[in-house]
């Protein structure tokens, strides 16, 4: 391995985005520190991941809406065993979150104590920057 490789490699291995077309949008948001979300507009109901068809109808009745960002913590746990790409962030707190508009999404919860995560806590939208160019969606205590 040459300097150049060592210094243009990341330390740690980061998960893809982008991978497909249903979720550029998604990640768009996320680097404009807005949380994106697929709306149907048959059912009225958020969904997430990112899919081609609603799951609610199985049809294409999407569209792209902007969320809070805000929810509170429905289930959540603490990683604490050293791994590829948590170096460093170990305990890791993770949740899932349901938003306030119904939908949940899972993501670490930064700047976060073990002993301070718990079901039913408020977060807000926080973004991850798990190198430069990648940022990923992440929570804050509220």
């Amino acid at each position: 391995m040459n300097d150049k490789t060592a210094t243009s490699t990341p330390a740690r291995p980061i998960p893809r985005q982008g991978v497909y077309v249903d979720t550029q949008p998604f990640w768009d948001g996320i680097a404009r520190g807005k949380l994106v979300l697929q709306y149907c507009t048959v059912a009225r109901r958020f969904q997430h991941y990112p899919k081609p068809v609603s799951s609610y109808t199985g049809q294409r009745t999407l569209e792209w809406r902007e969320v809070s960002g805000k929810g509170a913590i429905y289930a959540c746990t603490v990683v604490r065993i050293p791994g590829p790409g948590v170096e460093g962030r170990i305990p890791l707190c993770v949740a899932t979150v349901e938003l306030d508009e119904g939908v949940r999404i899972i993501a670490n919860v930064l700047n976060c104590e073990p002993a301070d995560l718990a079901v039913g806590k408020r977060v807000r939208l926080a973004i991850d920057h798990l190198a430069p160019e990648h940022p990923y969606p992440a929570f804050e205590l509220e």
